[in-house]
């Protein structure tokens, strides 16, 4: 059995990135909460200073550092969620999403407030500071790329599945303000477009392989979660390394077919409820025809009682757990 060391040590080994992003992010916002509140004016998100005195270095400091605690909370929760996404395509993949969508979402905020500036004359001088966007950026990928399992029912009506909790997770971060919604639409519009790769800008935004190597030698080894000492018995691997893969392809694929098996109940479930109807149109038409000389009274009561037998023993019911 796991112990709570070498269960955590396995769910953050191989995401380097992701430990880094929970490390250095909650530290530097707990020493700005807590020792440092003077210096919170530097990191405030205020983009009439950004335009009008030409602090540009706002969009740097105001869009990493967060000034909120429960946004920083929430934001490490998701990280740590989004962690999939480092462990399946690669540290380097995941950094240049990451950078791509930041600097996409720096545009989307300006582009957002001057809408609303001339559609509903609102003015927006002040948006939550932190690493907001790239965070709501990753609910692109989640939501085309994770399968949806169902996991449970609320009340028989309510579904829960895997991915629920951190859509609760979203929601909770999007009422922290009545501003963070303008953060919020900006990070899934630069996520849709670094997904979807438009106008190539997955080449123009992406972290260069000697970044990624330099930054793989020198601060990879900080971060680098050790290897578990205790694995649970999984696959035919030769290394440590192959059962950790295996293990994590097992999980795919058990998603993957839930999905599948799911679906395939719903289909099944269609076709039945269809047959049913179709015998209960054939039962009711038999039934209005009229006794005629070429239809015997018996053979047409024996192909009632059939038919009623059959509906007895044939219920067109499907068990959600006969998977």
């Amino acid at each position: 059995e796991f112990t709570t060391t070498v269960f955590i040590s396995v769910f953050i080994y191989k995401a380097p990135l992701s430990k880094s992003l929970l490390i250095v992010l909650s530290t530097l916002a707990f020493i700005l909460a807590v020792p440092f509140q003077h210096y919170q004016i530097y990191f405030i998100y205020n983009l009439q200073a950004i335009k009008q005195d030409l602090e540009i270095w706002r969009l740097i400091s105001a869009r990493i550092i967060c000034l909120d605690l429960k946004d920083v909370f929430c934001s490490c929760l998701l990280i740590y969620n989004f962690r999939i996404f480092e462990r399946r395509y690669g540290s380097q993949k995941f950094a240049s999403f990451l950078l791509g969508s930041w600097v996409l979402s720096a545009f989307f905020d300006f582009l957002l407030v001057e809408a609303l500036k001339l559609a509903f004359d609102m003015s927006v001088n002040i948006l939550p500071s932190g690493f907001l966007g790239p965070v709501f950026a990753l609910f692109v990928p989640f939501y085309f790329s994770i399968p949806r399992v169902q996991v449970t029912h609320i009340l028989g009506r309510f579904s829960i599945t895997n991915k629920t909790l951190v859509y609760i997770l979203g929601l909770q971060l999007l009422t922290s303000s009545t501003s963070i919604w303008i953060v919020a639409l900006s990070g899934l519009m630069s996520g849709i477009v670094y997904h979807n790769n438009v106008l190539e800008v997955q080449k123009l935004l992406s972290v260069p392989k000697w970044a990624a190597r330099t930054t793989s030698l020198t601060l990879e080894p900080v971060f680098a979660s050790a290897e578990p000492t205790i694995e649970a018995p999984v696959g035919m691997g030769a290394t440590l390394d192959i059962q950790r893969q295996q293990r994590m392809e097992q999980l795919d694929q058990q998603m993957m077919l839930a999905q599948l098996n799911q679906t395939n109940r719903r289909n099944r479930r269609q076709d039945l409820q269809e047959q049913q109807i179709t015998f209960i149109q054939c039962l009711s038409c038999w039934e209005d025809i009229p006794s005629a000389p070429g239809i015997v009274g018996r053979d047409r009561a024996i192909t009632l009682d059939v038919i009623n037998i059959h509906l007895e023993v044939n219920p067109m019911t499907v068990d959600d757990n006969a998977e």
